[in-house]
């Protein structure tokens, strides 16, 4: 039974990866999972200076999931590269350093210092989070801008680069030939989709932001949908991700089209998550006797 699935010429031993802005950089959950189990660990998106993020609160528990607004508060690249980077090094597994900027000065300019790294394996980079108000909504809901950066970032990066796609559009599959004729090397979606929760009793936004990005199990039917037409658009490999909490939930992205998965909001509910998604794929494989986890990709009829 062959788990080993190859994206832009990267092989990891099975297609189970984290969700970025889930799983933090790995330290905060090497406690509970065995990270050189994951087939890789995606990082939480660093930008070129720290970020604070947005106001509090900016968490909601919502029917079927989550609302965040963290606005992707993080320490920096120069912590990141200090601190993160040399621990995740000491760790068998693939290397995915998710990139965020307000323009495409700052993401190039966090690619740049990224490609000396010979412990990163790929790029992922978020145009698309929509809680923060610059940058990703004008790069990750047009498809000229899509492109546009996706150029850019191609020109100066020396990984692999994935482009992570926003669902608040109303063609996946433009944004997906968009960044494929950019020069991408693969697809990660889906993103958070914009939502709100307002308290009735109070009568105010219960996120300081407004509105957040939600995630978790309801989002899912969403996903495996924008991930097949994505899929059928392109020829590139695709990251599904978007409510997995099981191996069936993972394999159902393979089946849509997706060449590997990302757990992401099933991490705060349960931090071994990814490790029952491992092993459920592993049970499925079993019971239908399917020698290699690629032949799922793309297989449903």
């Amino acid at each position: 039974m062959n788990t080993e699935v190859t994206l832009a010429g990267i092989t990891l031993k099975n297609p189970v990866m984290t969700a970025s802005g889930t799983f933090g950089s790995g330290m905060e959950y090497s406690e509970f999972v065995d990270l050189n189990r994951l087939g890789a660990v995606v990082t939480k998106g660093v930008a070129n200076v720290p970020w604070p993020g947005n106001p509090t609160p900016r968490v909601a528990e919502v029917y079927g999931g989550m609302l965040n607004a963290i606005g992707l508060q993080n320490p920096g690249i120069d912590v990141f590269l200090g601190r993160d980077i040399p621990f995740l090094a000491e760790y068998d597994t693939k290397i995915i350093v998710n990139v965020c900027g307000r323009t495409v000065e700052d993401y190039v300019e966090v690619v740049e210092r990224l490609s000396g790294e010979s412990a990163v394996d790929m790029l992922e980079i978020n145009v698309s989070c929509p809680n923060v108000k610059e940058g990703a909504i004008a790069f990750g809901q047009k498809a000229d801008a899509l492109y546009g950066i996706t150029r850019e970032i191609k020109r100066h990066a020396r990984q692999p680069v994935i482009m992570k796609l926003s669902p608040n559009v109303t063609d996946i599959g433009e944004m997906a030939r968009a960044a494929e004729a950019a020069g991408a090397d693969a697809l990660s979606l889906i993103n958070t989709i914009t939502g709100m929760k307002i308290d009735v009793h109070r009568r105010k936004f219960v996120l300081a932001n407004r509105t957040g990005g939600m995630s978790g199990p309801a989002i899912k039917p969403i996903a495996v949908r924008m991930v097949y037409q994505a899929a059928q658009a392109v020829k590139i490999p695709i990251i599904g991700m978007g409510g997995i909490a099981t191996g069936e939930d993972a394999v159902e992205f393979l089946l849509a089209g997706a060449s590997a998965v990302s757990v992401g909001a099933m991490n705060f509910v349960n931090p071994q998550a990814t490790m029952d998604v491992v092993e459920g794929i592993e049970e499925y494989m079993k019971k239908y006797h399917v020698e290699n986890v690629s032949d799922l990709v793309g297989a449903v009829e």
